[in-house]
């Protein structure tokens, strides 16, 4: 079945909608503009219930079905914040705030989603209820869990959940989805590096936090190599280094590094942990300095629901027949995961054609997903809440 015919009326619309927020964006929770205006169509969409100020600035909008005899609630989640870089682009409809742009796709999330609740709140054949959740804060600031935290899920009584994001490399229409962990868990570390500073051509009267800091780097990567069973993956990268030394020709007191952690498996996750501790401490004490470790779990690994992957996945194969299942995972993170550790759902992609990735100046979402992501949406409500 083709993308239905409404949301290719509905493309110039939704389009606009796209481009503005693309014009206008807003980062973490700020997206006091964004919300505003999917809070206002929803609305003029004649939705049942307009909710503002859910994990601070998150919006629900409830659609509710011609009947609603068996009662099955089902979240429907796109994000609406952007990132702080500075775009690439040359597009005439180009962020308007130097240094911020929706590097991501979620103006092109949130625009499809939106063009899903109008269809729904038109059409509503369907018998139960859709909760439409405009999410802010993905990208770090972990507005999933806010929502969560402030009743999303109790308060609307959601069965199910399920979200979306666009990927470049895969062709526009086409999707692409895998049960269990899709998406890994991102946990972040600080290491702090001390030894005795002066001057550089005297490095025997040192300890040279900067030589321990770089034996640090290289053995933190016998985690992944040789720690953990080849077959689970796992990052650990040192992303930055500085330290405190004012010039050329002075050994540094103290050297600082930030870094990432991503895993797919709990158990994974934990070692990792404390293995990092362990190799970070042991390599500063055989080299005369100490070391510090700091370290923060992130967002946790998305894990689609078998069951529910497999209903993803049929829907996505009636909008356009094209649906890879055995994708592999990303380890990229989402902070979905936090709403599928409370409900089952799924997580799926959805091609963005031959682009820059996400994440680059030079990204831009193309516009001819549209009616293919909408229609994935409202077929989601459509086909788990057949109308009676």
């Amino acid at each position: 079945m083709p993308p239905r015919n409404r949301f290719a009326e509905l493309l110039p619309e939704i389009t606009a909608w796209r481009r503005d927020f693309h014009e206008n964006p807003e980062l973490l929770f700020e997206v006091h503009r964004t919300a505003g205006k999917v809070a206002g169509l929803c609305r003029g969409f004649g939705c049942d219930e307009v909710v503002e100020g859910i994990g601070r600035t998150g919006v629900v909008a409830v659609i509710k079905g011609k009947t609603d005899t068996k009662g099955r609630v089902i979240g429907l989640r796109a994000d609406m914040d952007a990132l702080p870089i500075r775009e690439q682009t040359g597009v005439p409809y180009a962020s308007k705030s130097p240094g911020r742009m929706h590097a991501c796709g979620h103006d092109g999330h949130t625009a499809m989603l939106l063009g899903a609740a109008k269809y729904l709140a038109e059409t509503r054949n369907f018998d139960g209820t859709v909760v439409c959740i405009f999410q802010p804060a993905e990208e770090g600031g972990g507005g999933g869990r806010e929502m969560v935290q402030d009743g999303l899920i109790s308060r609307w009584k959601i069965d199910e959940v399920y979200g979306m994001h666009n990927m470049p490399g895969i062709p526009v229409g086409h999707f692409a989805i895998r049960p269990g962990a899709m998406m890994a868990a991102a946990d972040q570390f600080e290491i702090t590096v001390t030894g005795k500073g002066g001057h550089a051509a005297k490095p025997h009267d040192c300890i040279d936090s900067t030589l321990v800091a770089a034996h640090i780097v290289v053995a933190i990567q016998t985690i992944a190599s040789r720690n953990v069973d080849p077959l689970k993956q796992v990052v650990v990268s040192v992303c930055t280094v500085e330290t405190d030394s004012p010039a050329h020709n002075v050994i540094p007191q103290v050297v600082k590094m930030k870094g990432t952690v991503r895993t797919l498996d709990a158990k994974v996750q934990d070692f990792v942990q404390a293995r990092l501790s362990q190799v970070v401490e042991g390599t500063a004490l055989a080299l005369g300095a100490s070391a510090e470790v700091v370290y923060q779990r992130g967002y946790p690994v998305t894990v689609n629901a078998a069951e529910n992957t497999g209903f993803a996945a049929e829907v996505a194969r009636a909008v356009s027949g094209q649906v890879d299942t055995e994708t592999p995972p990303l380890m990229g993170a989402e902070d979905f995961s936090y709403m599928l550790n409370e409900r089952p759902g799924a997580y799926i992609f959805l091609g963005n054609g031959d682009t820059a990735m996400v994440h680059h100046p030079a990204y831009n979402f193309d516009d001819n997903a549209i009616p293919f992501g909408a229609s994935w949406y409202a077929g989601m409500a459509e086909a788990r809440m057949p109308a009676g």
